[in-house]
């Protein structure tokens, strides 16, 4: 896709990080995996078989009791984890609604939810991707639906070299050339399809309606992101607010929490009105802040495993 058939870049309420030597790195990473053409052919692959499930057919997935129990096995035996409340979600059709803060935290959700009704994921395609075991370990279990997007670190390095960094500058301009922004129209009506397809037929979405990853515990990235609530009140599934504490920053045998609150339910509407969207909105920005904790204190002491822990997914 080229650059001049994408929306244009809007940084206006996005902090940018810094530009040093790792994330410069992970943005040639980024982009050599938005010009591989077996990363772009899987994409295209997941997408479609997600689509067809309107026709009936079923794309390859593991059982997610089967799911489960690995993701929980492994997640356990680094981390103490601890939930709250799981009595609380649904044994229906649902959409679970998470602050992020970290690329674990879909596998964390998918690890102590529970596995019936089958629920996936929107995730980063290229994150997903980038590497041959996470392609072969996600071409086993499924579930997920990957969504093709520019990053923020991408975003930085082309408005560094707008403001004079020559150093960056082709760099900037294959980053333009290569990599999808995911905000056009073809792409979110494809997305739309497929989720409002898993809705329909009694499976489960985890979405973050924060639509990026946040930096500080215990704090929302506002202002949240209008699509999950437009998916609940256009399929009529309630919203399952949770909050993730802990997994900002992650080390060896560190205490996680999975926080679950009360599910929001709302009238079901195929053409949702901007006074609906915007009240159910604020009722699930709501829910979500009940929910944090607000003097959370990064533990101290030993932190082994740190930086394996944090970049073990990147």
């Amino acid at each position: 896709m080229k650059s001049n058939d994408q929306p244009e870049i809007s940084t206006r309420t996005e902090v940018l990080p810094s530009l040093t030597t790792a994330t410069i790195k992970r943005v040639q990473e980024g982009v050599a995996a938005a010009g591989d053409r077996s990363v772009r052919e899987i994409i295209a692959k997941t997408l479609a078989g997600l689509e067809a499930r309107h026709q009936g057919l079923m794309e390859p997935r593991v059982d997610a009791g089967i799911r489960r129990f690995v993701l929980r096995s492994l997640i356990h035996g680094i981390f103490r984890v601890h939930v709250e409340n799981s009595e609380k979600i649904p044994q229906t059709s649902a959409i679970i609604a998470a602050n992020h803060l970290h690329h674990l935290d879909p596998l964390l959700l998918l690890a102590e939810i529970p596995a019936q009704p089958h629920y996936y994921i929107v995730g980063d395609a290229r994150t997903l991707y980038n590497k041959w075991w996470k392609r072969f370990i996600l071409g086993f279990a499924g579930g997920v639906i990957p969504l093709a997007r520019i990053w923020k670190e991408e975003i930085a390095v082309i408005q560094a070299a707008k403001a004079g960094r020559q150093d960056l500058t082709e760099l900037a301009q294959t980053i333009e050339e290569t990599v999808p922004t995911g905000g056009d129209i073809p792409t979110l009506r494809q997305i739309d399809r497929i989720v409002l397809g898993i809705l329909a037929q009694g499976d489960g979405m985890i979405l973050f309606p924060e639509g990026r990853l946040g930096n500080v515990e215990g704090q929302l990235h506002l202002p949240l992101k209008r699509g999950t609530v437009i998916y609940a009140l256009r399929a009529g599934v309630p919203i399952v607010p949770i909050a993730l504490i802990g997994t900002h920053d992650l080390y060896w045998r560190k205490e996680l929490t999975v926080r679950i609150g009360e599910p929001l339910y709302f009238d079901q509407t195929n053409r949702p009105n901007r006074q609906e969207v915007d009240v159910a909105l604020h009722k699930l920005q709501e829910a979500m802040q009940d929910l944090l904790p607000t003097d959370y204190q990064e533990p101290t002491g030993s932190k082994l495993l740190r930086h394996f822990l944090n970049h073990m997914l990147w």
